[in-house]
């Protein structure tokens, strides 16, 4: 088959959408498929045109940052010319050409896959609220003739704005998930190198913005000092947001336990991650909006338990494993009564690796992939002209 992926960031760009699509492409390139993606070029440096890992990456110039998308003015004429080539369309959504691909799809008779990454949710502001609308309506014209839009979880498309609306058209397929061993050599070297040698270690590992609200853990500290006196927070992430300023507007609490906070920034190499969640006695996801969280995943597959809010699509992971604890979503108590059981019985969680990769899985997520794409095609086959 030939398949192109359209999404506004593609690789070098690292979120958990990029991360999904960059695994499924290039997956389905091994496999023998072609597999293009149509992104934008957001940083100048990047190359126009070139082949990564398999899969054909093509980045178009953008004129401006508009909040967290591209203005991309060569869009419409590109996505025509790559829609007549291909056999299937995967759009990524919240994309704000979603309703174009619709129509181009459909003039052109081509199948059209929507997988959605998560409703939109922009920080407080007239100009937000308008964003998030009218991306909410290019995402509708999209679904409305939409083959199928996956969905990372049954709970998740049942609670989200975006889905709910379409849950006959809505396939369940869970993120892929792929992470290396980790290392014990590499687990100590960063244990020393950033002081983490004897201390009680959460780990979070996300951008640090308002909606993952990543501030509940710094909160919840004075709840916990008084049972783990050695306690450190470790952040692995990006924390200094173009978009939104929500580190910024934190830091009076950062500076109150600085010396609790550990920040390692982003971390690129999945070697490094899979370390990262090893050192941690607790992974902790406290997201005010989540579809999924990967890295739930990626940690129980490293030993590490987690701690998750009661959100729609993000507590699944726990749901089906057991490997944690769920607390209440924005109750910082709760979380830190949460964070207390697992990290005083941590032997009661932990689940073996081959347990966890029975039900998330780079393979599993991928054949699911491929066989909608070839159904998708049989139903376009058998259409009257």
């Amino acid at each position: 088959m030939k398949i192109l992926f359209v999404l506004t960031y593609y690789a070098p760009h690292r979120t958990g959408l990029t991360i999904h699509v960059q695994r499924v492409a290039e997956a389905l390139a091994r496999r023998g498929h072609q597999a293009t993606v149509l992104t934008s070029r957001y940083r100048p440096e990047l190359p126009r045109d070139e082949v990564l890992n398999g899969v054909r990456v093509i980045r178009l110039w953008s004129l401006m940052r508009l909040s967290r998308t591209q203005v991309m003015p060569a869009f419409p004429l590109a996505a025509w010319r790559l829609i007549a080539q291909s056999d299937v369309i995967n759009i990524h959504t919240p994309l704000p050409e979603a309703s174009l691909m619709a129509l181009f799809s459909r003039l052109q008779r081509k199948p059209l896959i929507v997988t959605h990454h998560g409703d939109a949710v922009l920080p407080a502001g007239w100009h937000n609220r308008l964003i998030e609308f009218l991306v909410f309506r290019v995402y509708c014209a999209a679904a409305r003739y939409a083959r199928a839009v996956i969905g990372y979880s049954q709970d998740y498309a049942e609670h989200s704005t975006y889905l709910r609306p379409f849950l006959p058209k809505v396939k369940v397929i869970y993120p892929p998930i792929a992470i290396p061993r980790p290392d014990p050599a590499g687990v100590a070297a960063m244990r020393r190198r950033y002081g983490l040698e004897g201390k009680t270690v959460i780990g979070y590992a996300g951008r640090f913005v308002e909606e993952k609200r990543p501030d509940l853990l710094i909160r919840a500290i004075p709840y916990l000092l008084e049972r783990f006196p050695e306690l450190r927070i470790a952040f692995a992430g990006e924390y200094l947001i173009r978009y939104e300023n929500f580190y910024e507007r934190c830091l009076p609490l950062i500076e109150q336990y600085r010396d609790r906070l550990v920040f390692l920034g982003l971390l690129t190499d999945p070697q490094d991650m899979a370390n990262f969640f090893a050192l941690c006695d607790v992974l902790a996801l406290p997201s005010g909006t989540e579809c999924f969280g990967m890295v739930q995943a990626e940690a129980m597959l490293c030993g590490t338990p987690v701690v998750v809010s009661d959100t729609p699509g993000a507590r699944e992971v726990v749901r089906v494993t057991g490997m944690g604890e769920i607390f209440p979503r924005g109750d910082i108590p709760a979380l830190a009564a949460a964070l207390s059981r697992v990290l005083n019985g941590r032997e009661r969680y932990i689940k073996p690796p081959e347990q966890i990769a029975a039900t998330f899985s780079l393979e599993r997520t991928v054949d699911r992939y491929e066989a909608l794409f070839r159904s998708s095609l049989n139903v376009d086959r058998h259409c009257p002209a």
